[in-house]
């Protein structure tokens, strides 16, 4: 049978989706501009788990969860669910993690990007700049024949390792939730202001978060390789869905008044245009090394690739690690330690890139 989400048209029907949902979940409750953000709502679990202690970013967003299980439904219900792992964990991790330092110097993953755009946020402009770049940096090593190795082929409850982890977070988020007032509620930690205190009602939140995990599985819809393959094969049909995720998340923007022009006073962000940039260089370079954008390796994870589940968690634990350590940005700026983590980052992954690219003897 024809998966025509995977066409032309399904991918400008998928990132049109996305957009739509994205700016509704922006007028449900979740923060300004961060009606999705893959990396900001990963740093907000790393907070409601006491990873870090930032209280305006901690909150179990049901997003996540469902971006991994609603990919595994469909990938179930496709027969297109393959465990497989074993493809150099630990460079996988680190590219997580330092894709998340890079992220949050920026205060957005590339899906936060577009939709910041769409918002009227210019800011955005030098990121999604930033991004390309670093995918370009990204596509020459490919280029140079760059590979971390084959994936093989694992039992099933290898590949069920991440929807299982997700759904413990679901079920933590049920019987644990925000109290009013309280930081904490149970065993999880609950911001009482700032972004974190923002959110949509769960259950919506999950449902939206089902719908488009099963989208984007089925579409293979990535904001990185639709950049590496505009760069590397001059093909369009992944960038498309970009394309519309703009274009209907300002429509969306302009209908429900949430659509605010400029470079000042813009939420969740800082108009410092260098560090905007270079701290998408060093996201866009993780994930082309990495094979996908963090929604794609939510989605991937939810189909049985454990590497994929490897960076997630790199990318949470780096999450962790740039608040506890003052590397991510605020709205006055970028952290007191932003700009060593952003060096040391660039430093690692290029070394990756480099001895990636080295044939064996």
């Amino acid at each position: 049978m024809k998966n025509h989400l995977s066409t032309r048209w399904g991918i400008i029907a998928v990132g049109a989706v996305i957009g739509l949902l994205a700016a509704l979940l922006q007028k449900l409750g979740n923060p300004p501009n961060m009606g999705i953000c893959v990396a900001c709502f990963e740093r907000d679990i790393a907070g409601a788990l006491g990873l870090h202690r930032a209280d305006v970013v901690q909150y179990l967003r049901p997003e996540i969860m469902g971006f991994v299980l609603g990919s595994l439904g469909a990938a179930l219900l496709a027969k297109d669910f393959r465990p497989r792992t074993g493809s150099a964990p630990v460079i996988r991790f680190a590219l997580g993690f330092f894709a998340m330092i890079g992220a949050l110097i920026f205060l957005g993953c590339p899906w936060r990007a577009l939709l910041r755009l769409a918002g009227g946020d210019w800011n955005a402009l030098f990121g999604l700049l930033g991004l390309t770049a670093g995918v370009f940096i990204g596509t020459l090593f490919l280029r140079g024949g760059y590979n971390l190795g084959p994936a093989r082929k694992a039992p099933k409850f290898v590949g069920l390792a991440m929807p299982l982890l997700m759904l413990g977070l679901l079920v933590l988020a049920f019987y644990n939730p925000p109290v009013a007032g309280e930081a904490k509620s149970g065993v999880i930690f609950y911001s009482v202001k700032g972004p974190g205190a923002m959110y949509a009602p769960l259950f919506i939140s999950l449902a939206i978060g089902l719908l488009v995990g099963g989208l984007a599985q089925r579409s293979r819809f990535c904001t990185m390789g639709a950049l590496r393959d505009l760069i590397l094969f001059k093909q369009m049909h992944l960038f498309s869905g970009l394309i519309a995720l703009v274009v209907v998340a300002f429509l969306a923007n302009l209908a429900f008044g949430q659509f605010k022009p400029g470079f000042t006073g813009q939420p969740v962000a800082h108009s410092l245009g260098i560090w905007n940039f270079m701290g998408m260089v060093l996201a866009g370079l993780a994930f082309a090394l990495a094979g996908g954008c963090p929604g794609r390796q939510l989605f991937l994870s939810g189909e049985g690739d454990g590497d994929a589940a490897i960076f997630v968690l790199g990318m949470i634990v780096g999450a962790a690690f740039a608040h506890n350590f003052g590397m991510a940005s605020s709205p006055a700026g970028v952290g007191p330690n932003g700009i060593l983590g952003l060096g040391v980052g660039l430093g690692v992954c290029l070394a990756i890139g480099f001895f990636g690219t080295l044939k064996k003897a």
